[in-house]
């Protein structure tokens, strides 16, 4: 038999199979690293270099190891919904500036366009895309990824192996977390929706005064104009209100950390 190098017993080539789920579940749904934005052998390399990385400084205390080959599977996909479970935070954020940017494509009439998003691989609005790339570039200015590295750590400290559940706790915290969506994103975007409300008000005075003039076709140029105007105007909010959401995922985390504490 060929020897399990570097690893001197099979429980410990367990224990490493375990902590790698765990590792390939945060980076599986993290912004940024996730999705299709960068190739698949640079995230199984970055996967595989943290978990090596961090592997032998970490003092864990061994499962009750699984008998068969099935409740080992069981025993990774607990430790990948943990990581998963960290990553949808973050990942959160990212659906909320996506929302915003949906809301604001199509107040500037931009519904029928739609390009391929690197990230997940459909078809998004133009404003998605490009308020997404300003997410991406905070997130990395801001070195939230950096919160997520030590994460990470602290998740082997704090979380033991083969213990995640889902309980009524923790669905309320999702459902709370996912609800955010709707008021982040609306937030985001209430300038130019603002903006473009003024705007379709004026045109509609404008119609009912002067009949002749054709204000379907004017609508059109002057609603990206000045939704372009005041977005640009309004970055300064913008990146402001993605800060302190940013600022708050540190919170959510241990939020997070302490339900999964009480569940398990």
């Amino acid at each position: 038999m060929f020897p399990l190098l570097p690893f001197p017993s099979s429980s410990e080539l367990i224990l490493f199979a375990l902590v790698l789920s765990r590792v390939a579940g945060m980076f599986a749904a993290l912004p940024v690293f996730g999705g299709r934005r960068l190739p698949l052998r640079i995230r199984v390399v970055a996967v595989m270099a943290i978990t090596m990385s961090c592997f032998p400084i970490l003092s864990l205390k061994p499962p009750e190891m699984p008998g068969d080959v099935f409740m080992l599977g069981v025993l990774a996909l607990r430790e990948v919904m943990v990581g998963l479970s960290l990553s949808l935070v973050a990942q959160v954020l990212f659906s909320a500036v996506e929302y915003s940017g949906q809301i604001i494509g199509m107040q500037m009439g931009f519904t029928i366009s739609s390009i391929i998003d690197p990230s997940s691989g459909s078809q998004v609005q133009v404003m998605s895309v490009m308020q997404s790339l300003l997410a991406t570039l905070m997130f990395l200015s801001l070195n939230v990824h950096h919160v997520f590295i030590r994460t990470i750590l602290e998740s082997f400290q704090v979380i033991p192996l083969g213990v995640w559940r889902l309980d009524g706790e923790m669905i309320r915290f999702f459902t709370n977390v996912t609800s955010d969506v709707f008021i982040l994103g609306v937030r985001l975007a209430a300038p130019v929706m603002v903006a473009l409300l003024l705007t379709s008000v004026a045109l509609g005075i404008m119609a009912r005064s002067f009949p002749q003039m054709n204000i379907f076709m004017i609508s059109f140029p002057l609603n990206i104009g000045i939704g372009f105007i005041v977005l640009g105007m309004t970055l300064p909010i913008f990146f402001h209100v993605l800060e302190v959401a940013f600022g708050t995922v540190k919170g959510q985390i241990e939020t997070l950390f302490s339900l999964m504490i009480r569940g398990g």
